[in-house]
């Protein structure tokens, strides 16, 4: 427990010298775009960092990209509060971070995008992880992954936003993480980990609709809640590395880090990471319909609103890639700075994806800007230790 605390206090005061850095030299911090690059609008991104308990507000535009603000949030003082995901609401007025640590319950916090003072907190499950907002900014949908619990199935959270209570607990499967809401608002998605299933919950209802088996060989869909058939034939039970362990030979599990509906809401995309393929599900017949082949460790996917692309981050090959969804076709391989790739969101006017990246031991995260027309890399800005969630703030005249 000594080792524990000293280890947490350590990684604090790393995070408040990468703060007096910032302060002192914000220029070291800035990189700019490349000629003919720039952008002509400011646009704004926020990043929480997991290991340093700091939400960062990015600025990138024809200047390059920067730290505008750093925010701390958390309450442990001895120990990291290990935020994770985060989303803006849809009126820009709010963001909520879900903070997975706790005694022994983890949280999500409200705050304003005026002051970033927090305005509210909710206690969840287990390490509250990844998230989703309805189109009217009225509920959350957070995934309760239970990285430190007992591998046994878990929920999903949901939360109204005004007076921040949880509303319903939803009972998925094992390791739920990837939540997202189609466009259509009608469905929310995740996918197990440890029971290789994607799982679809009924906006309406507030209830698990229909769950999938997306093993290669074993593909079916079900409908009605995974609690209701025996999950231990799906399940590897095999923690790994989060996303960084290669599949064991003979396993041909997929382990399911992402679930992300299409830009039309038509098909559900699923990241294996251990398989190392997306898998396309028919949201309307519940059938595979393609297996496309990915990068080593797929980890997370964005889709572009227009132009019909796919951004995934691969976990364990360091690099980013954009695929054409209609052919499947991989339109480019992008290396990244540093290792540990996390997430991805792509800015409303489909011109460029945001990419934050871990970054290993006491290496500083990073966010990575791609310009999708281009597809290269055309900013990097470092972080505090372990970028972990992103999500686009908004645009605005550039300065």
């Amino acid at each position: 427990m000594t080792s524990i605390r000293c280890e947490s206090q350590i990684k604090r005061l790393r995070a408040c010298f990468f703060t007096l850095i910032l302060t002192l030299s914000p220029v070291c911090l800035i990189a700019r775009s490349s000629a003919g690059q720039a952008a002509r609008q400011d646009y704004l991104v926020y990043v929480v960092c997991e290991s340093a308990d700091k939400i960062a507000l990015i600025r990138f535009g024809q200047h390059g990209a920067r730290v505008d603000k750093l925010i701390d949030t958390g309450s442990m003082p001895s120990d990291i509060d290990g935020p994770h995901g985060i989303v803006v609401s849809p009126n820009r007025e709010f963001y909520y971070v879900s903070l997975g640590h706790g005694r022994p319950y983890g949280s999500v916090w409200k705050y304003s995008t005026k002051d970033n003072s927090v305005l509210g907190k909710v206690t969840l499950g287990f390490f509250p992880a990844t998230m989703d907002i309805s189109s009217d900014g009225g509920l959350l949908y957070v995934v309760n992954f239970n990285l430190h619990g007992d591998m046994v199935p878990s929920s999903v959270s949901i939360v109204a936003t005004e007076q921040m209570i949880e509303v319903a607990r939803v009972p998925t499967c094992t390791m739920p993480h990837g939540s997202r809401i189609n466009p259509q608002g009608t469905k929310q998605y995740s996918a197990c980990m440890m029971d290789d299933l994607l799982v679809e919950i009924d906006t309406n209802s507030l209830q698990v609709s229909r769950h999938f088996v997306v093993t290669k060989g074993k593909e079916s869909g079900m409908n009605g809640s995974p609690a209701s058939h025996t999950m231990s034939e799906h399940s590897s039970h095999d923690v790994g590395g989060h996303g960084m362990e290669p599949p064991k030979p003979g396993d041909t599990s997929c382990s399911p880090t992402w679930a992300q509906p299409s830009a039309d809401g038509k098909f559900v995309f699923v990241a294996c990471n251990k398989s190392d393929e997306i898998v396309e599900i028919d949201a309307a017949t519940w059938k595979v319909t393609r297996r496309i082949a990915a990068r080593p460790g797929v980890y997370n996917l964005a889709v572009t609103r227009r132009d019909g692309r796919l951004i995934s981050t691969n976990k364990r090959d360091q690099s980013v890639s954009v695929y054409e969804v209609k052919s499947g076709r991989e339109l480019a391989r992008i290396p990244t700075k540093r290792r540990v790739i996390h997430g991805a969101v792509v800015s409303p006017d489909n011109r460029y994806a945001f990419i934050s990246v871990e970054g290993v031991g006491s290496e500083p995260g990073t966010m990575e800007v791609i310009d999708l027309n281009s597809l290269k890399t055309v900013a990097t800005v470092d972080l505090p230790e372990q970028a972990a969630g992103i999500d686009f703030f908004k645009m605005e005249p550039a300065r």
